[in-house]
């Protein structure tokens, strides 16, 4: 049978990098929530940056199947909103006069080594994430719930500051090896050409 033009896409889900964003998201809901007026405009922003963090990735994964263009742009995007929710939480500190965790403190180690297990996977593409045990759980907003729902602000607010470093080193990963696989494999276009050569020659006597 001849392969297929278009490769496997979607399964977002099992991104490290989507289950990230996703637990920033929950926790930046959370948190606008209980210490942002919802009537302000800084309230808006930091959702939907959090969002799109999140959503990006969820594109940029559908979109993959057809244009790896499309997905390292969309992934790219979703960097770029974790960056620009990165300097909200900045700004909140700083205007309240709290202090930013040292990434080597204490209080930042700990927060890391509650998801090191996962940080320590790989965040790759299809090749390697689809390949992960169907026993392996999914990290999720539970396991930091009980820190980001009881602490004071100042606390909460580097709880998530680790949590977009955390994304922001899988998305950074994650670029990579699309770069990788992209000068790799090329386009859709290549890949068409490919499938309709190989096509061809399994056509002849």
């Amino acid at each position: 049978m001849t392969e297929g033009f278009i490769p496997p896409h979607g399964g977002y889900q099992k991104l490290l990098s989507y289950q990230k964003a996703e637990i920033v998201y929950d926790a930046t809901v959370y948190f606008c929530d209980r210490f942002i007026d919802r009537r302000s405009r800084t309230h808006d922003q930091m959702v939907q940056a959090a969002r799109s963090g999140k959503q990006n990735i969820v594109e940029g994964s559908m979109a993959s199947g057809t244009s790896k263009e499309m997905e390292i742009k969309l992934t790219n995007v979703a960097r770029a909103s974790q960056e620009e929710l990165l300097a909200d939480y900045r700004d909140f500190l700083r205007t309240k006069g709290h202090q930013i965790w040292d990434k080597d403190s204490k209080e930042a180690k700990y927060v890391r080594g509650l998801g090191r297990n996962w940080t320590n996977r790989t965040s790759g593409t299809h090749t390697t994430y689809m390949s992960h045990s169907s026993q392996e759980s999914h990290e999720s907003y539970q396991t930091y719930k009980p820190f980001i729902e009881t602490r004071p602000p100042e606390v909460v607010a580097n709880i998530i500051i680790c949590l977009i470093h955390q994304t922001n080193y899988l998305l950074d990963r994650q670029l990579k090896q699309l770069e990788v696989v992209f000068l790799k494999e090329g386009g859709l276009r290549e890949r068409m050409t490919r499938a309709r050569l190989d096509s061809r020659k399994k056509g002849q006597p």
